[in-house]
């Protein structure tokens, strides 16, 4: 007989083993102890409800220990220059490959930085003109509006051969820089009415700009330069003493023998207020500047930030401030028509970056917009630019919720994107609450079951049908549709909007009802927060929520940002009969050993800093004494530990009665935040509580008008359907909700839609629909009403 021998299986080499990233004993933040196993070159999902630890997982964790063992790679002279990254709390990780983060954060809001800046699209532009524009003016920098044109002469020493001779140099530096506005496309005009009041002196308080008091530094430096008299009214001032006040360059003085610079009120305002972006600023310097500086395109370079000698320099009748000002998806096409081979790398190069706007859905940008005034979506979808095409595979991408202020129609184009990436043999990791970009995942880890102290546990791990099968609150909610009102509310009146030409808007003529829920929608980049911001003034009785996000260090909270310590520590004062200012770790009543922080940095150098608790006041950021102080039967540090749903009920009633604590609490809760911590830092909290912390704190504003951008930003199914009841209630309490919104819940729920389109860019801006949202879905005429029929199920 025949011996026949089986195949047997091929042995599996043992680099092919490693085919998941493993996580076990995560504890950051809020995480309980967490273990997951995920799986590499496919597309996994997070879901969760907000707050419930998915950013502490991936970023926190995950990308975190990626990046760190990266920078660990390098000399330690190199990363003396890096930032230096904690290890996470986690016991095991294992399997890790580079992390490439794409996150919401919005781009540097620096007056000087423009689409075309962040990208490198302006610097290959200027390389381009630099080689082919006609006439040749100079190397690239001439075409830079952040490269100013100077020129000079001088002796310089040099050592030749022993000896030492003095030589005649000269240099220049072209550059492209707008000498009148300096490269910002705008001039400001200051009022001098606004800075002070000339009836007065200065030493009567005459300066009325913030942070210039009389008592501080600035004081005394005004007191001692001997340029006036402090003690005459300002509008007795000699023409000299009120230019000196006003206008006079940085000049070193010695004032009570401190080595001091006094500078005119004009040249310091424009050096610590103006620099910054507007939206950067503080609300009460934004509103000073609001007040008192009027900003005008600049005159001389019609607000292309560059010198004439930059704009003479053309390629086929084009110069660079007309190619950056052009709509990127005409200027791919125009860059397309260059036919060069001398350049032929570079238009290559250019070419691909301009098309990978297109593709993403940002062709409707242009390269001269300021990146300040990008959404957190076009932000985030600039970021991912310079990643597609890349040859790189085998790496982690992490996406953070990548279809904020996308239209359902631009979602598809995302979900396509993020398959790519992993088709190319990507791991893809994507923190995402929209049903349609859940379905796609190849994997699903859901955290929760609640949020904050909540949350932090994985509550199911598999596939999309397992989850919509499990019991969990996405599962129940990923199916769910809001449905058409039966009946929608009457408008008690109207908002007129008459030639709205911001942006791209074509002389929009509209009636925005009040009264109502009225929803702004259309496909991202059509002109709704151009028609909405631009055309509905910030004036008495309209609250704006745009989505900038808010920002703190670890030593602020929810009770410090929404202004509910304030009352808190008052009513403490008087229970003790003490002063207020004890009862702020960030004033008197801090620790003195971590000075109210609660715990105690150690710098490490190279190495990541440890942060231990500080064992004097044992983490409570308070010194012993103040906490002996007791109100309704509570310390401050019990109180600030207290979640908002306690504190709601301690603050409204009995011993602990604060009425204006309690009515910013109800606030904080209406908004489903009850499970916070007044003290929580507001660095632990994640993007979408940022936003209904923010939300929170308008909503005490007094207003008839509320203008909401996006407000379901970060928000889970099961929270969506709380934030409608909370528009609900705004309405029935006699206000007008205005919401800029692409969630289909919300434009179901609506009382009145009115869409823009038909396109993004030069392509919309045309108001194409207006009516109730059941006429909006029977019409289905436009991309909005297609997909909110199919949403509906009409």
């Amino acid at each position: 007989m025949r011996k026949t021998t089986r195949p047997q299986a091929p042995e599996v080499h043992p680099a092919d083993s490693h085919d998941l990233i493993r996580v076990l004993g995560a504890s950051e933040n809020n995480l309980k102890n967490v273990a997951v196993e995920l799986p590499k070159r496919r597309l996994t999902v997070f879901t969760g409800v907000s707050g419930s630890g998915k950013s502490s997982l991936v970023f926190d964790t995950i990308a975190a220990e990626s990046q760190r063992l990266i920078n660990e790679t390098y000399s330690t002279f190199v990363q003396g220059f890096m930032p230096t990254l904690a290890r996470p709390e986690v016991d095991v990780l294992d399997g890790l490959t580079t992390a490439i983060i794409v996150d919401q954060q919005r781009m540097g809001s620096d007056p000087r930085s423009t689409v075309g800046t962040a990208t490198d699209a302006h610097a290959m532009l200027r390389i381009l003109f630099s080689r082919l524009g006609k006439p040749h003016i100079g190397s690239p920098q001439a075409f830079s509006f952040n490269v100013a044109s100077i020129s000079g002469a001088g002796a310089v020493t040099v050592e030749k051969g022993g000896r030492t001779t003095k030589e005649r140099r000269e240099f220049s530096i072209t550059g492209g820089m707008c000498a009148r506005c300096e490269g910002r496309g705008q001039v400001n005009d200051i009022d001098l009415t606004a800075l002070y009041d000339d009836s007065k002196s200065l030493n009567e308080h005459a300066l009325t700009i913030p942070g210039f008091s009389m008592d501080g530094w600035y004081g005394r430096i005004l007191r001692g330069c001997g340029f006036f008299d402090p003690d005459k009214p300002i509008k007795k001032y000699t023409k000299r003493q009120l230019d000196d006040l006003l206008y006079k360059e940085p000049v070193k003085l010695k004032i009570e023998g401190i080595n001091l610079t006094y500078s005119g009120l004009i040249p310091t305002i424009q050096k610590s207020f103006l620099s910054k972006d507007r939206e950067a600023m503080q609300p009460h310097i934004r509103a000073f500047v609001d007040r008192a500086v009027t900003f005008a395109t600049c005159p001389e370079c019609d607000g292309s930030r560059l010198s004439e000698l930059a704009r003479s320099s053309k390629i086929k009748r084009i110069n660079i401030a007309d190619a950056c000002k052009m709509q990127i998806s005409d200027l791919a096409d125009w860059v397309r028509g260059l036919k060069e081979p001398s350049v032929a790398p570079l238009l290559e190069k250019l070419q691909h970056t301009l098309d990978s706007f297109v593709d993403i859905g940002l062709g409707y940008l242009s390269l001269d917009r300021p990146s300040g005034t990008l959404s957190g979506g076009e932000a985030q979808r600039t970021k991912m630019i310079r990643h597609l095409g890349s040859s790189l595979t085998d790496v982690t991408y992490v996406f953070d919720e990548p279809t904020i202020g996308l239209h359902p129609h631009d979602i598809q184009r995302m979900n396509n994107l993020l398959q790519q990436l992993r088709d190319k043999g990507n791991t893809v990791l994507v923190v995402e609450h929209k049903p349609e970009t859940i379905a796609i995942a190849d994997h699903v880890v859901d955290l929760g079951p609640g949020a904050g102290t909540a949350g932090g546990t994985i509550c199911f791990e598999g596939t999309v049908e397992g989850l919509r099968a499990s019991d969990t609150i996405t599962g129940r909610h990923l199916d769910d549709r809001a449905s058409l009102k039966d009946s929608v509310r009457k408008p008690t009146g109207k908002l007129e909007i008459r030639g709205a030409d911001r942006h791209n808007l074509r002389n929009v003529d509209v009636d925005v009802p009040l009264g109502v829920l009225c929803v702004v929608t259309g496909v991202a980049g059509s002109g709704k927060s151009s028609l909405i911001h631009g055309s509905i003034p910030a004036a008495e009785g309209v609250v704006s929520v745009d989505q900038t996000p808010i920002r703190g260090s670890r030593r602020s909270n929810p009770a410090t940002y929404t202004g509910l310590l304030e009352p808190i520590r008052k009513a403490f004062a008087k229970a003790n009969g003490v002063k207020p200012a004890l009862f702020s770790a960030n004033s008197e009543g801090a620790c003195p050993n971590c000075n109210g922080a609660g715990v105690i940095y150690t710098d490490l150098g190279i190495m990541a800093g440890t942060a231990t608790t500080c064992e004097e006041c044992d983490g409570k950021r308070f010194q012993a004494s103040v906490l002996e102080y007791t109100f309704g039967g509570k310390n401050i540090s019990e109180a600030l530990e207290m979640p908002v749903s306690e504190a709601v009920k301690f603050f409204g009633e009995g011993d602990g009665r604060i009425p204006a604590a309690h009515a910013i609490l109800s606030r904080l809760d209406d908004v489903g935040l009850g499970y916070l911590s007044l003290g929580q830092p507001l660095t632990t909290l994640s993007g979408g509580e940022r936003q209904r912390l923010k939300l929170a704190t308008h909503m005490g504003d007094k207003g008839g008008v509320y203008v909401l951008d996006e407000p379901t930003t970060g928000l889970h199914l099961a929270d969506v359907e709380n934030l409608l009841g909370l528009l609900d209630r705004l309405v029935d309490a006699g206000k007008s909700v205005i919401v800029i919104e692409h969630h289909q819940a919300v434009m179901a729920h609506a009382d009145w839609i009115i869409d823009l389109g038909p396109g993004a860019g030069h392509d919309g801006g045309k108001i194409v629909f207006e009516g109730t949202p059941s006429d909006l879905v029977a019409s289905a005429s436009t991309l909005t009403g297609e997909h909110l029929a199919a949403y509906v199920g009409k």
